[in-house]
């Protein structure tokens, strides 16, 4: 059941006021004309006196002196009461639209800074948290309330743009360490004189070094979704799919993996560096846990108004209560091939930028092995 929005209930608010004021003003203005009307003398004792000569003639004239009073004054009242109700009648029903219609336009005035503060508060939320609202007029409970929300809006944005800066930060000093790792142990390894002990130790130091470097960028990749979308720009997806496959494809052959991929062109407003990392993450996850000789199908385009890009891969068998465990950091389904390869974070990773981006992440295990995977994001301008 639809609810009636705030202006419209005051318009009815307003309606049923005049429907009562004016109902009540009927009432009163009826019991005061009845009560004129029950006062009212009347004189009919003329016309009845001049044939009393006797005791009983004149008690007989003084009943039909009553009869005749009562005749008259119900005569009285239907000749007046009932003109007065119906005109009244016609009054108030005039009063109830009239009120409907006045509540209709002063409700409308009123609620003006409202919707001002509503589509300010959109407008936040589609693109950044720069923008404030406009306050003017006198300094009444609406501009109370639209003060109070740019405060909480320049405290939200000066929080996230430190989280952002640390984020950042974070990147460079996290990411450095390992860089100059990977480089001592490289040239360490290529040295003419290195014993064979110490290249089979510094290839695992160099992949425990990889998979580091994999946690970090996969940390800060879900540290950026979460903060939001700051300066979101129209990202064709199927250029992200493309770009993405030709960079997975090598992986895929290696395991002998059948690849079909039909990308439609949808425009969706966001982060292109997320969105190629929400792509990445997929394909990643379904070649990584797929099965040698397997196949993986890519589809992406526009979707009932939306964009939806759906990847579904052959594989081990997932039970179904453990699919949702899989969008958990740090989660993996313990009969997943290669399991131990990943961060934990890669399903997460995609939650929280098609999140960031207004939308939405289904999972289905197949009942014959593998898994299917739905992101649906509004679409956005071209």
């Amino acid at each position: 059941m639809t609810r009636l929005s705030v202006r419209a209930r005051l318009a009815l608010l307003f309606g049923c006021l005049g429907l009562v004021v004016g109902g009540l003003t009927l009432l009163v203005a009826c019991l005061v004309a009845d009560q004129a009307i029950a006062q009212q003398p009347i004189d009919v004792s003329v016309a009845v006196q001049a044939t009393a000569s006797s005791e009983e003639q004149a008690a007989q004239s003084k009943a039909r002196q009553v009869l005749a009073e009562q005749t008259i004054r119900e005569r009285l009242r239907s000749q007046t009461l009932a003109p007065l109700v119906g005109r009244g009648l016609i009054i108030v029903a005039g009063l109830t639209a009239a009120g409907l219609v006045a509540g209709w336009f002063v409700a409308g005035a009123m609620l003006r800074p409202l919707r001002q503060i509503t589509a300010t508060a959109r407008r936040v939320v589609d693109r950044n948290l720069h923008e404030r609202v406009a306050l003017a007029g006198a300094r009444d409970e609406w501009w109370e309330l639209g003060s109070a929300i740019n405060a909480m809006l320049s405290r939200l944005d000066a929080t996230f743009a430190a989280q952002r800066q640390f984020v950042g930060n974070a990147s460079h000093e996290l990411k450095t360490p390992l860089a100059i790792n990977q480089t001592l142990l490289e040239v360490a390894m290529g040295r003419p004189d290195a014993p064979p002990e110490l290249i089979r130790l510094g290839e695992t130091l160099l992949e425990v070094n990889a998979r580091h470097e994999r946690l970090v960028d996969g940390l800060l990749a879900l540290a950026r979704a979460e903060h939001g979308i700051a300066d979101p720009r129209p990202v064709d997806l199927a250029e992200v799919v493309d770009g993405v496959l030709t960079l997975v494809r090598p992986e895929a052959n290696r395991l002998r993996l059948q690849v079909t991929a039909e990308a439609r062109p949808v425009v969706v407003n966001g982060d292109r560096i997320l969105l190629d990392r929400l792509v990445q993450n997929l394909l990643q996850n379904a070649i990584r846990h797929n099965v040698t000789d397997g196949w993986l199908r890519v589809a992406a385009g526009p979707v009932d108004g939306d964009a939806r890009l759906a990847v579904v891969n052959s594989g081990p068998v997932i039970t179904p209560a453990s699919v949702p465990e899989l969008f958990e950091p740090f989660q993996r389904a313990a009969n997943r091939v290669h399991s131990a390869r990943g961060t934990g974070l890669g399903l997460s990773i995609v939650r929280s930028v098609a999140q960031a981006h207004g939308g939405t992440v289904n999972a289905v295990a197949r009942d014959e092995g593998g898994l299917e995977v739905a992101v649906t994001i509004p679409r956005g301008s071209q």
